[in-house]
């Protein structure tokens, strides 16, 4: 019978390889607030941590980290076979495998997570761009990820302050907060 991995388990493997890979939390929120703030003046970066934090509870983006995460180290240390491996040290333009994966992650926080993945995706903001250009490591899928952790955040917080605005009650959305979670 086949034992699955606690969830708690590979949440924090997801969470530890990020900031091994020296992404932190803050780095992510930074971008999830640039987005935002336009939108909501009196926007906190506290409230874009909080946002970050609560999309690395849903397991597909902890999914995602840890493959895409483990495919870079792999190609870092020379043992994906060729040519796979000169196209993700290259990074090449035509690989769309970073993106897919990371695409795929982004699905749990409706459209407005999509486009926005798709718009970091080519404006390369923050930690994303420092990735990207850092040429001494791999960050094939790692950047892409990070966009996809902070488009997914961005999602999910305009829709709670959207529902903040609305007047939604507390317990509706702890609710949704606790489905979020979910999956």
């Amino acid at each position: 019978m086949k034992v699955p991995v606690p969830s708690n388990v590979v949440e924090q493997a997801a969470r530890r390889k990020l900031k091994e890979r020296g992404v932190e939390l803050e780095d992510i929120a930074q971008i999830v607030y640039d987005l935002q703030v336009k939108f909501y003046s009196s926007l906190t970066m506290e409230e874009c941590f909080e946002s970050v934090d609560a999309v690395l509870y849903k397991r597909e983006i902890q999914h995602a980290i840890l493959v895409g995460i483990e495919i870079d180290e792999l190609a870092e240390r020379g043992q994906l076979s060729e040519p796979l491996l000169s196209i993700i040290k290259s990074d090449e333009g035509l690989f769309g495998v970073d993106e897919t994966i990371a695409l795929g992650s982004v699905f749990g926080f409706g459209s407005i997570a999509v486009t926005t993945f798709g718009y970091l995706d080519k404006a390369k903001m923050g930690i994303i761009k420092e990735l990207d250009e850092i040429k001494a490591q791999t960050h094939t899928f790692l950047d892409d990820l990070v966009a996809s952790i902070a488009a997914s955040a961005a999602a999910r917080l305009a829709h709670r302050l959207r529902d903040r605005d609305e007047n939604r009650s507390r317990q509706e959305i702890e609710k949704l907060d606790m489905e979020d979670k979910i999956g």
